[in-house]
């Protein structure tokens, strides 16, 4: 609370000193000076929390015009990029899934598969997490496997109470919690609308390059990046630091059971809603066949996107009325608010490259630094992935890749090895319970202590480093 009466009268005081250096004559007040004025009062607001975060992303909208960097239509432009409504589809997508409970039948079904011994349990909770965070939001992911994993603890102790002390006990409800939390964080890597910072890369690198990211090419880099991590995670909680030596938990198969007889026999609105997922998905996968086979480029993911979306206010539900899969109702719990977020970071990113800022940062990095390539990326990566323990991943990457593109730029190197593995770093915050809201949600249950959860996140953390810089100087580049 401190922090945040602290930063709301902060930020616009950091923002006033360069006007009154500039009126006082001590500098020139260039439009560079004002861009980072404006950048370092988001910059307080974002990290303090002193109003919510997309209040923050509004200033532009404001300061720009005032200003005279841009006028109005130049500050809002950015807030209609084609990539803010591309993860508009996917939210869409995600809200008409969750409103016919098929992501609930997704996860039983994967967790079912994997069996009913202790280290299964805990691996399909994280194949299904991880599943289910490609497609929906990772908070929602979260939310959801949350109380499921609690039946499966609590019916552990129903059968032994003497169970709650034992120590494999404690190292099977510690991981499993854990576990589910970092799976919702590594799974949104591994698509392209699978988490925000994602889709800011793909509208900052349409903005200052001209360059399309594209689903499936995401995803070549995306699924072993999330498979090893996944891997990683697994094998470092579950086998070396809280082995549990459960063996098979009688009764777990039955609690499965019991929430897939609630949810009843699969219905045609499920089945539906599959259908479109499936459907948009592989036209992510296969757009440029399909645009060569019809002679057009006009098919792109956001079009894809906004299609899938409006297909669940147009198919039937199948229950006998004129139901649809999605109806508006349900857009009250669409997030607004990261949409207003990735517009007013893409026009502060805009304002920073109209002043010049981001290529004159590239230009003093090329101009003084005699580190090399390989050890720079890692030391971006490093800070990159440190930050966002502290901060949105959103705001994060919101301000610092458009910093990263005006070093590379400046060394005369390809920018996607350096803002491929930092986007994806941002995503990586395994420390804290403050760093991602699956890590707060999954921390809620009372069963991780934040000691513990410092202890495995802080080597989760540094391998991460190590798989990223890898696929940095490797897969990013025989990708694209």
């Amino acid at each position: 609370m401190y922090v945040r009466h602290v930063g709301i009268w902060l930020g616009p005081i950091v923002f006033g000193v360069f006007w009154l250096i500039s009126s006082l004559g001590l500098l020139e007040l260039t439009d560079g000076m004002k861009v980072m004025a404006l950048a370092a009062w988001m910059v307080i607001w974002w990290v303090s929390e002193a109003v919510p975060i997309p209040v923050t992303a509004l200033l532009p909208i404001v300061i720009f015009p005032l200003m005279g960097i841009f006028d109005m239509k130049g500050a809002t432009l950015p807030y209609a990029d084609p990539v803010i409504y591309l993860f508009m589809g996917g939210f869409i997508i995600a809200l008409a899934m969750e409103k016919n409970k098929l992501h609930q039948r997704i996860a039983l079904n994967l967790i079912r598969v994997t069996g009913t011994k202790a280290n299964g349990i805990i691996g399909g909770f994280y194949l299904a997490t991880a599943f289910l965070s490609m497609w929906i939001s990772n908070t929602a992911t979260a939310v959801m496997m949350l109380p499921i994993a609690m039946s499966i603890v609590q019916l552990i102790l129903a059968a032994n109470r003497d169970m709650v002390h034992h120590q494999g006990f404690v190292h099977f409800s510690f991981t499993l919690m854990l576990g589910i939390a970092y799976a919702a964080n590594i799974g949104g890597v591994i698509t392209l609308i699978g988490t925000p910072p994602n889709v800011v890369l793909v509208g900052l690198m349409q903005q200052f390059y001209g360059v399309s990211l594209d689903f499936n090419r995401w995803l070549l880099i995306g699924l072993p990046v999330g498979g090893v991590m996944l891997l990683i995670m697994y094998v470092f909680l579950v086998r070396v630091l809280y082995p549990n030596r459960l063996g098979q938990i009688a009764g777990s198969d039955q609690v499965i059971q019991d929430q897939l007889r609630d949810l009843g026999p699969i219905s045609k609105a499920e089945v539906r809603v599959s259908l479109v997922l499936v459907g948009t998905a592989l036209c992510w996968i296969l757009r440029e066949p399909l645009n060569l086979l019809f002679q057009t480029n006009l098919l792109n993911d956001t079009i894809i996107a906004m299609t899938g979306g409006i297909c669940m206010f147009l198919v039937p539900a199948g229950v006998g009325t004129d139901a649809k899969l999605l109806d508006w109702k349900s857009m009250k719990e669409l997030p607004w608010g990261i949409l207003l977020l990735f517009g007013g970071g893409m026009s502060l990113a805009k304002g920073m490259e109209a002043a010049g800022i981001i290529q004159a940062i590239g230009a003093y990095v090329a101009g003084t630094s005699t580190i090399s390539l390989a050890w720079l990326i890692l030391g971006l990566i490093l800070v990159c992935l440190f930050l966002t323990e502290l901060m949105s991943n959103v705001a994060l990457v919101t301000i610092f890749l458009p910093v990263v593109f005006g070093i590379a730029d400046g060394m005369g190197e390809e920018v996607l090895p350096f803002v491929i593995p930092i986007t994806m770093a941002s995503s990586f915050a395994f420390m804290l319970p403050i760093s991602t809201p699956p890590n707060a949600i999954l921390f809620s249950s009372g069963l991780i202590s934040i000691k513990e959860m410092m202890k495995v996140g802080i080597w989760l953390n540094l391998v991460a480093v190590l798989v990223l810089w890898l696929v940095s100087l490797s897969l990013v580049r025989w990708v694209f």
